[in-house]
């Protein structure tokens, strides 16, 4: 592009993808593009830049069906990228969605099964600091702890079902407030397509966005979206620190009584795990302070997930052990985040708050306490040193 046309926001984009190791040269990049400013912004400027990273850029429409004129959105995000001689694909659902987490759900399995077809690697969506604020004060507002609060993340695999192919979703707007796109569209003279949704205020995130956000901006504080945008920063950090740390505890604490037992890992790297986690339940306290917590020199990835679980999968007939002299001596924080993770495997489901409190409680709690049963059935005892999940 000519440098006439580099704006303080190009370069601010073309640094974030190189520090943060966000997208590759030579790569092929699949952009979601609903015609709203935010992502016009974005893919005008990935356009802008292509030049530079040399990509092979594809734009990717989904038509929920949620409003009369869905048709006509979608013909003309077909039209820019025809103008713009890139690759368009629309996916259109079967029904109409009136559901926000549905039409969120079938839009990354959309977005994912056009990359999968059409060998995208990398999916980048235009979600700004101003979406990662609102998502930020909607979780909390609906109770959430600092895994909920983070919010948007740089990038994560988008996995979608069972599907084995997960595409990377890039979000490299995450700086940048709503308010900067806006302008940039307007200097750009990009035509926006306005999502009359967006106005509806039965939707929570419309009502935070047009009426929460400008009152604390009016009489708390100005820079909000960006204030908050950096709490969720910080928060991804810390949680990406703990849920590793909490992954290490949980494979010292933590047993399965199954002859069945599938997973990774062969029998004899299975059998090596129980040798090395009896002995080091014979002094519990030492091998927790000798935990390989991550450090400052540990490359912070931004993928949003938790740490992949490379631990053994319970079969329906599974007793899950946990050894409670080994929990007694952790934080509470590493605590509650080993018995997410447990629960997780176990309900097969995000469990709440009053869920995993009832399993902490038998941390502490005398021989032959139980709880009353989970979702599915599955019941916690108390035996001695041992918490029993089956």
């Amino acid at each position: 592009m000519s440098r006439a046309n580099w704006t303080p926001l190009h370069a601010r984009l073309h640094r974030t993808l190189r520090s943060r190791h966000l997208l590759e040269k030579h790569q092929r990049l699949l952009v979601a593009v609903s015609g709203g400013q935010d992502s016009l912004c974005l893919v005008q400027l990935l356009l802008d830049l292509q030049p530079k990273w040399e990509w092979q850029l594809g734009i990717a429409h989904c038509d929920h069906r949620w409003r009369s004129d869905s048709q006509a959105n979608a013909d003309f995000v077909a039209r820019l990228a025809q103008r713009w001689k890139v690759p368009f694909y629309c996916h259109t659902a079967e029904q109409p969605l009136l559901n926000e987490a549905a039409a969120r759900q079938w839009r990354y399995q959309a977005l994912a099964a056009i990359a999968q077809t059409h060998n995208y690697p990398y999916i980048a969506t235009g979600h700004t600091a101003s979406d990662r604020a609102e998502t930020l004060l909607y979780n909390l507002i609906r109770g959430s702890g600092a895994d909920g609060l983070q919010a948007l993340t740089w990038q994560r695999p988008l996995h979608v079902g069972t599907q084995s192919y997960a595409p990377l979703l890039v979000r490299p707007l995450l700086e940048v407030t709503r308010t900067e796109t806006a302008q940039f569209c307007q200097e750009r003279q990009l035509q926006v397509w306005e999502d009359t949704t967006n106005l509806d205020l039965k939707y929570a995130r419309n009502r935070i966005r047009q009426e929460l956000l400008p009152y604390i901006q009016t009489h708390f504080n100005s820079q909000v979206e960006l204030t908050l945008a950096q709490t969720a920063e910080l928060l991804q950090a810390e949680v990406e620190y703990l849920e590793r740390a909490a992954d290490e505890l949980r494979q010292l604490a933590v047993d399965w009584e199954d002859t069945g037992i599938r997973g990774q890992g062969d029998k004899e790297a299975r059998e090596q795990r129980g040798t090395e986690a009896e002995g080091q339940r014979n002094n519990p306290k030492s091998k927790i302070q000798n935990l390989k917590f991550p450090n400052s020199r540990t490359p912070v990835c931004s993928t949003g997930d938790t740490p992949a679980r490379n631990w053994l999968l319970p079969t329906p007939d599974s007793l899950i052990k946990i050894d409670r002299r080994i929990l007694q001596t952790a934080h509470i924080a590493l605590q509650r985040r080993v018995m997410r993770q447990i629960l997780q495997q176990t309900l097969r489901c995000s469990p709440n708050f009053e869920q995993i409190e009832k399993l902490m409680a038998l941390i502490a709690a005398p021989n032959g306490t139980q709880t009353d049963p989970f979702p599915g059935g599955a019941i916690a005892t108390v035996d001695k040193d041992w918490i029993w999940l089956k």
